[in-house]
């Protein structure tokens, strides 16, 4: 397994405190987002290191984990739990794949150290332990309007197809995992399980608080002043909203329900809050002008 030193991916000391480590992810995942880099195949496989590594080292246990035994720390509950047993508890570390020297397997130097343990002694040799398949993450990408339900989707992992459930409300960022779709198990242990990040794809009309959605429509003068209908394109569909004479520029209309459901929730849905802005006339003739230049008169009488 190669070993992958999470610090200097982050670039920061093995002693960083938790401040240090996410104010450095926090840089290198903005220079990094997919969203800055397009189509960059290998600003995207960096990404995921960043996350994979700040995932790791922001989590207490998961770090000193990591800090004992390297490439294999998502093992050590089983090491510790398999030889624990064996009259005492092993700590190893710092350890990481280049510590073993001429062993290219994490297994093959606990052979060769606690032989013992491995053979039983007497030549009687002792069943190997088994372990746990190695974690899988992918990166999947929707569409906004693809978390207003739960579907099914087919996704291509590692040579095969494979069908998986998206669940209604899922948000930019947020892991599901798969059980059992990881790397092999070693030693007749279970695979692995796959995790799923999503990258919900940004829809440039709308802005997301939560659940609720928010946007700008724009409204010809004429209807704002003497109140009518809009039609206002929604994730939905297109919704006629009524709109009251002399509606001033800016107003903010809510149209219930019209937002992002709540995660696994699809009945629960947010709202859309829609501010009106006026589309002011271009093109006006001089009769246009001439009526406005009447209005404008008769506005100065009534002041």
């Amino acid at each position: 397994m190669e070993f992958i030193d999470y610090y200097k991916v982050l670039g920061v000391d093995k002693n960083a405190s938790a401040d240090e480590i996410k104010k450095a992810y926090r840089k290198l995942a903005r220079k990094y987002h997919p969203d800055v880099n397009p189509d960059n195949l290998e600003a995207e496989a960096k990404f995921k290191q960043i996350n994979e590594a700040y995932e790791v080292l922001s989590d207490p246990e998961k770090r000193k984990k990591y800090d004992q035994f390297g490439a294999q720390w998502k093992h050590a509950d089983q090491f510790n739990q398999q030889y624990g047993g064996q009259g005492g508890y092993y700590t190893y570390t710092n350890f990481g794949d280049s510590d073993f020297g001429e062993y290219s397997d994490f297994s093959d130097f606990f052979k060769t150290i606690f032989g013992d343990m491995f053979t039983g002694g007497g030549g009687r040799r002792r069943t190997r332990m088994s372990m746990k398949g190695e974690d899988v993450r992918a990166t999947v990408s929707l569409p906004l309007s693809e978390t207003l339900s739960t579907h099914k989707r087919v996704i291509e992992f590692n040579g095969k197809k494979l069908r998986i459930t998206v669940p209604a409300g899922i948000k930019d960022g947020q892991t599901i995992r798969i059980k059992g779709q990881g790397g092999a198990g070693v030693n007749g242990g279970p695979n692995g399980d796959l995790y799923i990040t999503f990258h919900i794809i940004p829809d440039p009309r709308f802005r997301i608080e939560g659940e609720d959605l928010h946007m700008t429509h724009e409204v010809d003068l004429y209807t704002l002043i003497l109140g009518g209908e809009t039609e206002i394109d929604t994730l939905y569909g297109r919704v006629r909203a009524k709109i009251k004479p002399e509606t001033q520029n800016n107003t903010k209309i809510r149209l219930k329900g019209k937002g992002l459901p709540k995660y696994k929730q699809e009945e629960q849905k947010g709202d859309l809050y829609v501010t009106l802005q006026a589309r002011l006339p271009q093109g006006l003739s001089e009769e246009e002008k001439e009526l406005f230049r009447r209005l404008a008169e008769l506005r100065k009488q009534k002041a």
